[in-house]
C-alpha cells in the first residue's frame, strides 16, 4: 500500500493579502463613495461643488500623510492594531455623516473619519504583506492593492443604490456598519511574521530561511539617509504633482470638450477598471523582469499616457487616455512597497513607507489644486497635464539614476 501524503496547508500569507484586499477596498472605496452623496448633500444643505474639491484634498492628505505616523507604530505593535483602529475609523466616520446637521459636520466625518481612518490602516497593512514575501512580493502586492480599484468600481454604485432606496443618511448608516464590520473582521487577519505560523516567507521551510530573518533591515534613520531613498522619494514627490490631477480634473475637462456628464463620469469608472487590471496582473511582471526596472516602466507608461491626454478631445480618446493611465497607475501603487522591501528589509517596513508616502500626500495636496490655478489663469487644460506628463518622465529619469545607487539591505549581507 502506499503511504497517505498529508495535504499541503495554505499558506498564511494568502490570507494576509485577502485581509489586505478588503481592507484596501473597504477603505479607498468608502472614500470615494463621496461623489455619490454629492447632489444629495447640495440639495439639503446647500453646498456648492466647488467646495468638495478641498474634501478630497485634505481627505487624499491624510490618507498617505498619515503613514509617517502608523507605520512606525505598526513596526513596534503589529499592523492588525492598526488596521483594525483604522477600519473603525472609517465606520465612525460614516455613522457620523449619517448624523450631520450641517455641511461641515459631514465634511469633517468625512475627511476626518475617513481620511484618517484609511491613513491608519494603509500603510501598516501593506508592511505586513511585504514580510510575507520575497519570490512573489510584487504579486502579493498587486493583489492586495487591487482592493482599491475594485472598492472604486463597486462602492459608490452602492451607495448610489443605497441613497435611492433608504435616502443619504440611512445609506452613510447602512455603509458605515458594513464598513466597520467587514473592516475590523477582515484585519483580524493580518499578521506581520510568518515564523510565528510555522513558515518562513513564500511558504518555505523554516530550517531553508533560518539565516535570512524575516524583519531583517536597515533602521528608519539609516534608511532615509540613503541615496537610495532619497531617489524613490524624489521621483514619488514629482509624479505625484500629475499623478492625481486625472482624479479631479478629468471630468470637467471632458465636460468643456462636449462629451456629457454622464459619460464623463464613466471615464473616471475606466480608470478604475484600468487600475485594477494593473494591480491584479502585472506584479507578477514586475517579479519576473525585476521590479526596479519595472517601477521605472510605470513612471513612464503614466508620461505616455498623460501625454494622450494633452491632445485628446473627444470621449473615445479620452477613454483611451483613462484605461491606459489606469493600468499604470495601478502598476505604479502595487510594486512601491515591494520596491521599498527589496531594498531595506522587512525590520522598519511600515515607518519606512510611511516616510516615502509623504511625497504622494504632498502631491495629493497640492498638485490638483495648481492644476486648477493654471486652469483658472489660461482657461485651458493642455499647460497643466503636460506638466503632468514632464513630470513623470523626470520622474522616469531619476527612477533610472537611483538604481545605479546601492541597495542599503544588500550592504548588509
Amino acid at each position: 500500500m502506499h503511504a497517505v501524503q498529508p495535504r499541503a496547508k495554505l499558506f498564511y500569507g494568502w490570507f494576509v493579502v485577502a485581509a489586505a484586499f478588503v481592507v484596501t477596498f473597504i477603505g479607498f472605496g468608502s472614500a470615494y463613495t463621496f461623489s455619490s452623496f454629492v447632489e444629495s448633500l447640495q440639495r439639503d444643505f446647500g453646498a456648492s461643488r466647488g467646495s468638495v474639491s478641498l474634501v478630497f484634498s485634505f481627505a487624499g492628505f491624510l490618507y498617505f500623510g498619515l503613514g509617517v505616523i502608523s507605520g512606525p507604530l505598526a513596526d513596534r505593535w503589529g499592523a492588525r492594531r492598526l488596521a483594525a483602529l483604522g477600519m473603525a475609523l472609517v465606520g465612525l466616520g460614516l455613522l457620523l455623516a449619517s448624523q450631520a446637521q450641517t455641511i461641515i459636520e459631514v465634511y469633517a466625518a468625512y475627511s476626518i473619519g475617513i481620511g484618517a481612518g484609511v491613513g491608519v490602516a494603509y500603510v501598516p497593512t501593506l508592511g505586513a504583506v511585504q514580510r510575507w514575501f520575497v519570490r512573489r512580493r510584487g504579486f502579493a502586492s498587486g493583489l492586495a492593492v487591487s482592493g482599491i480599484g475594485v472598492g472604486t468600481l463597486v462602492m459608490p454604485p452602492l451607495a448610489t443604490w443605497l441613497i435611492a432606496s433608504l435616502g443619504w443618511r440611512d445609506a452613510y448608516l447602512v455603509l458605515g456598519i458594513l464598513a466597520a464590520l467587514a473592516g475590523i473582521g477582515s484585519s483580524l487577519l493580518i499578521a506581520d511574521d510568518p515564523r510565528r505560523y510555522g513558515t518562513g516567507p513564500d511558504g518555505d521551510p523554516l530550517n531553508a530561511v533560518s539565516s535570512a530573518p524575516v524583519r531583517h533591515g536597515v533602521s528608519i534613520g539609516d534608511a532615509v539617509r540613503t541615496p537610495r531613498f532619497a531617489g524613490l522619494y524624489a521621483a514619488c514627490l514629482i509624479s505625484a504633482f500629475g499623478v492625481f490631477v486625472p482624479f479631479v480634473h478629468l471630468v470637467p475637462f471632458a465636460v468643456d470638450h462636449q462629451v456629457t456628464p454622464a459619460l464623463a463620469v464613466l471615464l473616471l469608472g475606466m480608470i478604475g477598471v484600468g487600475s485594477t487590471a494593473g494591480r491584479f496582473f502585472l506584479g507578477s511582471i514586475a517579479d519576473r523582469v525585476g521590479r526596479d526596472t519595472f517601477l521605472t516602466a510605470m513612471y513612464a507608461g503614466m508620461a505616455a499616457s498623460l501625454a494622450i491626454w494633452a491632445v485628446a478631445g473627444g470621449f473615445w480618446s479620452l477613454t483611451v487616455f483613462a484605461l491606459l493611465f489606469g493600468v499604470f497607475y495601478g502598476g505604479w501603487v502595487a510594486i512601491l512597497p515591494a520596491v521599498v522591501t527589496d531594498h531595506f528589509g522587512g525590520r522598519n517596513v511600515g515607518g519606512i513607507i510611511g516616510i516615502l508616502y509623504t511625497s504622494v500626500a504632498f502631491g495629493t495636496l497640492l498638485g490638483p489644486s495648481a492644476a486648477g490655478f493654471a486652469y483658472d489663469v489660461s482657461h485651458s487644460y493642455f499647460i497643466p497635464v503636460a506638466i503632468s506628463a514632464a513630470a513623470n518622465l523626470v520622474a522616469a529619469v531619476i527612477a533610472v539614476a537611483t538604481t545605479r545607487t546601492a541597495s542599503p539591505i544588500a550592504s548588509m549581507a
